[in-house]
């Protein structure tokens, strides 16, 4: 169903329980015969990414690449959502910025990454609330709330 890809030379401890909570996150959501990855890697390689593929010149914390947005990939047996990159050095920064932990800030970051996948956005005011709702609710389902 996914996997979690560390691209980083180093063992990052959040990895099992991420697996764990995503797993729950799938469940909730209802996703049944899909696959997508989750690659975690720096901020160097995330900035080679968001410039190649999106244009932007600059580092970010999490980039999905949702495969449903292109016609031309359907299946009739399984649904193939994507990938979904975390730059694991946004992780710990945006965790100490926001005052929580780095496994809560993984797992929003995850969180956000798969429902891209699905289709949310946060475009719009409207949307907005809707995928920050949901984020919100499974975040808090699996009990992973702000420190």
């Amino acid at each position: 169903m996914f996997e979690i890809f560390n691209e980083l030379d180093k063992n990052i401890d959040e990895l099992e329980i991420l697996k764990e909570y995503i797993n729950y996150v799938t469940q909730k959501l209802e996703l049944e015969n899909c696959e997508f990855n989750i690659i975690i890697v720096d901020n160097e390689k995330i900035h080679e990414i968001n410039k190649q593929y999106r244009n932007i010149d600059r580092e970010t914390d999490v980039i999905s690449f949702a495969m449903e947005d292109e016609m031309d990939v359907k299946y009739d047996d399984f649904r193939l959502l994507g990938d979904i990159y975390i730059s694991y050095d946004r992780v710990v920064s945006q965790a100490k910025e926001y005052g929580h932990s780095t496994l809560r800030e993984i797992c929003f970051l995850a969180t956000h990454g798969i429902l891209h996948l699905l289709g949310y956005d946060h475009m719009n005011v409207d949307d907005e609330k809707k995928m920050f709702a949901l984020q919100n609710e499974l975040l808090d389902g699996y009990n992973i709330k702000r420190d």
